[in-house]
């Protein structure tokens, strides 16, 4: 698993050294349950989270961009400072590595050009929101892109950022962190590193591989 063994040569350090690859601090994602998912929220309403357990709580998340594109290459939230002892690929329940073909990867599609990392109680909120905007607004409702994350991303004088943190309830603090896709759609994978203690250190989704 090639990209296995890229990711553990950019990212097994506190810091990525790439001249390939410049690396932006962009804030922080709030975990309530710890059930972690990434997904196209646009198209995929029912993400499964991963099967491993992260911790509750605020993480700090950075996103690599490839210089020579402006293009995000790489998202990452970081959950502890120990050193990594082991990487994995990221999986949902259900899926079994051992079944993946040479070159093939368990991840999530992405249609509209966005993915994003969320909590799986932030997801249901992201569905009670788009459920409410539905009945509130009829025929008038544009779709959750539209009604929701649009604004985040574009002001009338164009493009704001590539990235966005939203929180789609009032009454739960679970934040969104949602950021353009590599060149666009995509089959995108996650991959997890471990401490000794089978703990997780941080979790990578590649977009666009630099080796």
């Amino acid at each position: 698993m090639t990209h296995l063994e890229n990711i553990k040569k950019l990212f097994s350090r506190n810091f990525v050294e790439s001249p390939l690859l410049e690396s932006f601090d962009v804030g922080k994602i709030y975990l309530s349950s710890g059930h972690l998912i990434a997904c196209d929220p646009v198209i995929t309403n029912d993400m499964k989270p991963f099967s491993t357990v992260f911790p509750k709580g605020d993480f700090p998340v950075l996103l690599h961009k490839e210089r020579e594109s402006n293009c995000v290459a790489y998202a990452e939230i970081i959950f502890s400072q120990e050193a990594i002892a082991d990487w994995k690929l990221a999986i949902t329940e259900g899926q079994n590595v051992k079944e993946l073909e040479e070159g093939e990867v368990f991840g999530y599609p992405v249609e509209s050009g966005m993915g994003c990392f969320m909590d799986a109680d932030t997801q249901n909120s992201l569905n009670e929101l788009e459920q409410r905007l539905y009945h509130s607004k009829g025929a008038d409702f544009m779709g959750i892109y539209e009604e929701f994350f649009h604004e985040y991303f574009f002001d009338e004088n164009g493009a704001i950022d590539q990235f966005a943190f939203l929180k789609p309830s009032q009454s739960h603090p679970g934040t969104i962190f949602a950021f353009e896709t590599g060149y666009g759609e995509g089959f995108y994978a996650s991959y997890i590193a471990y401490d000794k203690n089978l703990m997780p250190v941080k979790i990578v989704t590649e977009f666009i591989e630099i080796s």
